[in-house]
């Protein structure tokens, strides 16, 4: 029984390996690293099959190998299995990349509107729609700005509004002040570029990161201590390709979600790459919305200023 299993216990120890050191798995290969970040937690289905094969085998060796990958997983990702969710909170914000070429805007924004956020951000304004939107949600948020792809609505008035250059030569990110009744917040709406899997070239995100470098360093002169970041980031937190904003900014599935939250694709979500993510606020819940006519699913999160 102990001589049996090798393979597995192999097998078993390279997926603790990938667990531990997903970080130093090198980017220069087709960027492989942020490939593996980006759907780290569902090395985890792994977990099963090889206790399943050492119990099969009956072999001792594979069994005790098999507790490292399992004793990891569960240090990484093991705290979103619980219900990190606190009452109470006096912001309620919203995400939602609306999909240039969703079928339904107005039944999309009747959805947001449905949700009861205070503040909502959308992402991926195609031009012709940007007035459906405007007027479907005119009744619920008074004060709004679209700047280029990006757009916020609020119901507390927004002052200080300007786009934010992420390096891309046209505008798919925003700042603007909002005055909530707990006193002004600095609201960074941003969509950084998308990334493909190509079979000659690997995980390409060039542009992305770029352009979380360049938000990053926004965000680091914001002058408001008290800071929130609504946006598809086209990346999970576990990606170190957006280290310059997940390093000074907090998480809110991590911190008060219930699960791993997943937004992408709407049918089946695999990641997580819709995000709320603040400064100097407390998260109290997060959670994702039913599908729209957009292929993401609305992200919402109560914060407690």
């Amino acid at each position: 029984m102990w001589r049996r299993g090798i393979i597995t216990a192999a097998l078993a120890v390279v997926l603790a390996l990938l667990l531990s050191f997903h970080s130093d798995v090198p980017n220069r290969i087709g960027n492989l690293g942020s490939l593996l970040e980006t759907f780290l937690p569902w090395l985890g289905l792994a977990l099963p099959v090889l206790l399943v094969v050492a119990l099969v085998r009956r072999s001792a060796t594979a069994l005790i190998a098999v507790l490292l990958p399992v004793l990891v997983w569960f240090n990484l990702f093991g705290g979103l299995l619980t219900d990190n969710e606190k009452s109470g909170g006096n912001l309620t914000v919203l995400t939602h990349n609306v999909n240039a070429d969703n079928p339904d805007p107005t039944g999309t924004a009747k959805d947001v509107i449905a949700a009861g956020a205070d503040l909502v951000a959308l992402e991926e304004l195609a031009a012709g729609q940007v007035s459906t939107y405007r007027a479907a949600l005119a009744g619920a948020y008074p004060y709004h700005s679209v700047q280029g792809t990006v757009g916020l609505w609020s119901k507390y008035p927004i002052q200080g509004v300007h786009a934010v250059d992420i390096r891309l030569g046209w505008t798919r990110a925003m700042r603007a002040a909002v005055s909530t009744p707990q006193g002004q917040i600095a609201v960074y709406v941003a969509h950084m570029p998308s990334v493909r899997v190509k079979f000659n070239a690997g995980f390409t995100a060039g542009q992305r990161d770029s352009a979380a470098d360049a938000l990053g360093q926004s965000i680091a002169q914001e002058s408001l201590t008290k800071v929130v970041l609504l946006g598809d980031l086209n990346g999970t937190m576990n990606d170190r390709s957006l280290a310059s904003v997940t390093s000074q900014m907090r998480s809110t599935q991590g911190a008060a979600g219930n699960g791993f939250g997943f937004s992408w694709p709407a049918d089946f979500p695999m990641a997580r790459i819709d995000q709320i993510m603040v400064r100097d606020i407390e998260p109290m819940r997060s959670w994702t919305l039913q599908k729209t006519g957009s292929d993401h699913l609305p992200v919402v999160a109560r914060l407690q200023i």
